[in-house]
């Protein structure tokens, strides 16, 4: 089964190095001009930068955000909180394509369509649940006792939290940035309807050159996409594997 779901990816990696214009498996050669033609072209290179830089915003708000909800959540005692969990995991439930539709009639309404901003606050919605479930899983694991003895030697709840919390619940931080980087990396559908002629993502960027030219060039951004997500991961698996030690 994994390796029925990998071959496609396997086969577009290939596809990025075969010297053919078109789409041929297995390539006759092999090439790095698509490569070039790729870190060449200022459009592609914008819509890079244009990915990263919405994504590494999402991922301090993401983590900023789910730190506070994570504390509500399971330290709070006040009524409804199984209910405001659940409100927050909702967009988890609903199809991106519902959310899509729906922040698009807003942000046409509010002038956010096609903005930076409305890039950040499409994909933090998406990014937050799970920042929230990793989170929350990490102070669930947390002894409380500890921060409380923190408190009885002289600090103060916010500095216990900084100064021995956090730390201690790094891993789940460190998961939640690089689990909302990459939801806001890839993420194409709400970045389609986010989108305007100036201001686009690299799937999206993606996405129209397919509709309009099947070039190898589309392999090699592809490829890039899926070897950072695949180095992101296997960082974030190295990270908690060593935490658990």
């Amino acid at each position: 089964m994994a390796l029925f779901l990998l071959l496609p990816i396997l086969f577009i990696v290939a596809l990025s190095f075969g010297d053919s214009r078109w789409l041929i498996f297995p390539p006759p050669n092999w090439t790095l001009k698509w490569y070039h033609e790729l870190f060449a072209d200022p459009r592609w290179l914008a819509a890079a930068w244009t990915s990263a830089k919405i994504a590494l915003i999402v991922m301090v708000l993401s983590v900023a955000l789910g730190l506070l909800a994570s504390l509500a959540l399971t330290r709070g005692t006040f009524k409804g909180r199984a209910v405001l969990r659940a409100f927050f995991l909702t967009p988890m439930v609903l199809p991106v394509v519902i959310i899509a539709v729906a922040l698009y009639a807003a942000f046409l309404r509010l002038g956010l369509n096609g903005t930076l901003v409305g890039f950040v606050i499409a994909h933090l919605i998406v990014a937050l649940p799970f920042s929230i479930i990793t989170i929350s899983g990490a102070l669930e694991t947390f002894d409380p006792s500890i921060e409380d003895a923190a408190i009885l030697c002289g600090a103060s709840p916010w500095e216990a939290r900084f100064r021995v919390t956090l730390p201690a619940i790094s891993h789940g931080l460190f998961s939640a940035a690089i689990f909302s980087f990459l939801i806001s990396w890839d993420e194409v559908v709400l970045a389609i309807f986010m989108a305007s002629p100036t201001l686009q993502t690299l799937p999206v960027k993606v996405w129209a050159t397919l509709r309009q030219d099947l070039t190898p060039v589309i392999a090699a951004a592809s490829t890039l996409l899926v070897g950072l997500t695949v180095i992101l991961m296997i960082v974030a698996a190295l990270i908690r594997k060593g935490k658990s030690r």
